[in-house]
């Protein structure tokens, strides 16, 4: 019997190139030699890849190919190019437009921060326990249902356009600055509700735990149980912030000069909407990027998650 074990395992180094079997690993002092039989399965691998990237690219190809026929064989093209898509409106509109995109940056970064610390405090308020805090937790909730539950485009008007109208001393009339706080109080809604979805997955032990260990209420919140929350929520609070750049051109209805209303100016003077075209084409080329680091990140944690790593 222990004559053909040995003829076995010799048989798996002749197959495998080594001794026991496909692991890998190289055996005694001798180095790894793979066998034929693996150089043959990663050689067809290798080939199976090329394939399907040459199949995608081609039916990526041939769909390309097909709309473009598609829209220039259509009756109305020549007309529909010439007003969406003329070089010499979109050389005139590009430098304006990318002027006034600075505009939506800066809304951007300070909506962003203020949306998070907004958020955050209303989260935090309806997830405080005890009676005493039912005032919170009622004004918190009716907060979050009645902003998410409201068009931004209608709070952007009612902000932008009817605080002003209440001509109120030391309240400011900039059409930046009220559009901002417009955004803010929209996106502070639905960034809440993220927020308290994080808190309250945190599982009761961790918070029990805390307190065993003679942390206070507030210290084990801030210590313990928002760390989770808010690394558990790290995709979604990522999607919020790419839809807020993209609404930052919303601001444009009262009459700020951002990236839109740059497009809208020359649009109203040439009757052209190149513009348009080229304002959103702007958008998207600021969005891919934001878009691409919250896919990696989304990927990142649930690798983690699988491997059983901290999330």
């Amino acid at each position: 019997m222990t004559v053909v074990k040995q003829e076995s395992g010799q048989g798996d180094a002749d197959d495998d190139g080594m001794p026991g079997g496909d692991d890998g690993m190289p055996g005694g002092d001798d180095g790894y030699v793979p066998s034929p039989r693996r150089l043959d399965r990663e050689r067809y691998r290798r080939d199976r890849a090329r394939r399907a990237t040459g199949v995608a690219a081609l039916s990526t190809l041939a769909t390309a190919v097909v709309l473009y026929l598609v829209v220039v064989n259509a009756p109305g093209w020549p007309r529909t190019k010439e007003t969406f898509f003329s070089a010499e409106y979109a050389r005139e509109a590009f430098p304006k437009v990318l002027e006034g995109l600075w505009l939506n940056v800066r809304l951007l970064l300070v909506c962003g921060v203020a949306v998070l610390v907004l958020g955050m405090l209303i989260a935090v308020a309806r997830t405080l326990r005890g009676p005493v805090f039912f005032p919170l937790r009622a004004l918190a909730a009716a907060y979050t249902d009645f902003f998410r539950g409201l068009p931004l485009i209608i709070n952007l008007m009612i902000v932008v356009l009817g605080v002003p109208a209440l001509r109120l001393q030391g309240v400011t009339v900039d059409p930046v600055l009220l559009g901002g706080t417009a955004l803010t109080l929209t996106y502070s809604a639905y960034v809440a509700e993220v927020f308290r979805a994080g808190i309250e997955s945190v599982h009761p032990s961790q918070r029990a735990a805390a307190r065993s260990l003679g942390l206070t209420n507030r210290q084990a919140l801030r210590h313990v149980v928002l760390p989770q929350a808010v690394r558990r929520q790290v995709p979604p609070l990522l999607n919020d912030l790419v839809s807020l750049q993209k609404d930052t051109g919303l601001v444009s209805i009262g009459g700020a000069i951002d990236a839109v209303r740059a497009a809208d100016i020359i649009v109203g003077r040439s009757l052209n909407y190149t513009p348009y075209i080229v304002a959103g084409l702007v958008f998207v080329a600021l969005t891919i990027p934001m878009t691409r680091f919250t896919d990696w990140v989304t990927a990142r944690m649930d690798r983690q998650r699988a491997q059983g790593g901290t999330t």
